[in-house]
């Protein structure tokens, strides 16, 4: 389960129980998932009950519990999984009203299964669906590569997106000729592509743009060849694991690591999980620079995984149902990154 479907679980047990008069409406267009805060517990964590508790007239802790039981009752008429409710193990309410989750077992694997099929796509969704936008055309350098871009995560998101000259919403980030660059600089060719379209929508719109020698160095220290250095590694394993004969195959028998209990695995699936609503969040506030700073989060979570968790084995080693599962959880992050850096128009090499 990735945190929208939870979101959307979460959404039709309120509308459950606003139908049943348990609630007043109206229900929220949207529910917010994320992960929870310090005292919470689980995988993710809401705070739908302390918005809708002033309305309902109601303490939050008593809404928390409506929507809990609506969600459980729901479960219990289609019941198709163990656990709380499909893809949910646990649903705890900690605090003065957050709803916590704990996802079922078999769902961390489903989530990779769910990236692999749909590969650099993955994220991509319906969310604007219906939706029109008509941007505005810029001459300057920054605003006009600011623009292509959100144009490509609103279609992404099923939005009919398109760019009119001299028409429409005009996004306007800091030019490039802000800071490093003197006017009339060509970063594109003093950086090549890669480095200066990094460097123009990495930066929030509101903040200067990188423009120097420092996207061109080939250390952690640089943003960029951290998220290009995480995909390349990932690609490095899939080549040695197809020279040992090792299938990637995410599994439900994997031992602790892969079913997230190990603290870097859980991060990465936390990293591949939260990736559509990180697309939905880019295209909806038209900042394609939230898309290249998740990407560096789930580059160093992917990077973390790999040094904690071996998903080849080692020397003598024979191969088990945990690297095979390893090596999926990792292809599937090359998969996330891969598809963020294609929407930002920058290659993801397979050699570094």
């Amino acid at each position: 389960m990735t945190p929208a479907e939870l979101s959307r679980t979460v959404r039709r047990a309120v509308c459950r129980a606003v139908e049943d008069d348990a609630l007043p409406g109206p229900v929220p267009e949207r529910v917010t998932v994320e992960r929870p805060r310090p005292g919470g517990r689980g995988d993710y964590a809401s705070n739908i009950a302390l918005r809708l508790a002033g309305p309902a007239g109601r303490p939050p802790r008593e809404v928390a519990e409506i929507v809990r039981a609506s969600i459980l009752r729901s479960a219990a008429e289609s019941p198709t999984s163990p656990g709380a409710a499909p893809g949910i193990d646990r649903i705890e309410i900690t605090g003065p009203g957050f709803l916590n989750f704990t996802l079922a077992r078999d769902s961390r694997a489903e989530l990779v299964r769910t990236v692999l099929r749909a590969g650099p796509r993955y994220g991509y969704g319906d969310a604007l669906a219906g939706t029109s936008v008509t941007l505005a055309a810029s001459d300057e350098p920054r605003a006009a590569l600011w623009t292509d871009t959100v144009v490509e995560l609103l279609r992404s998101q099923g939005a009919r997106a398109e760019i009119v000259p001299g028409a429409g919403e005009r996004l306007r980030p800091l030019p490039a000729s802000v800071g490093d660059a003197p006017a009339g600089d060509d970063l594109f060719a003093r950086l090549g592509p890669d480095a200066a379209r990094w460097g123009l929508l990495r930066p929030a719109a509101h903040d200067r743009p990188q423009t120097g020698a420092e996207l061109l160095v080939q250390r952690e220290s640089n943003s960029l060849f951290q998220v290009r250095y995480a995909y390349a590694r990932t690609r490095a394993l899939a080549r040695n694991a197809a020279q040992l004969g090792i299938t990637p195959a995410p599994t439900l028998d994997e031992g602790p690591e892969v079913t997230g209990h190990d603290s870097a695995t859980a991060l990465l699936l936390t990293a591949l999980g939260d990736h559509p609503a990180v697309l939905e969040a880019a295209a909806r506030l038209r900042a394609p620079d939230r898309l290249a700073r998740r990407l560096e989060h789930t580059a160093d979570a992917f990077l973390r995984f790999q040094e904690t968790c071996r998903p080849l084995p080692l020397g003598d080693e024979k191969p088990s149902a945990a690297h095979r599962s390893r090596l999926a959880l990792a292809d599937a992050a090359g998969a996330v990154l891969a598809g963020g850096l294609s929407l930002l128009g920058i290659d993801a090499p397979a050699y570094l």
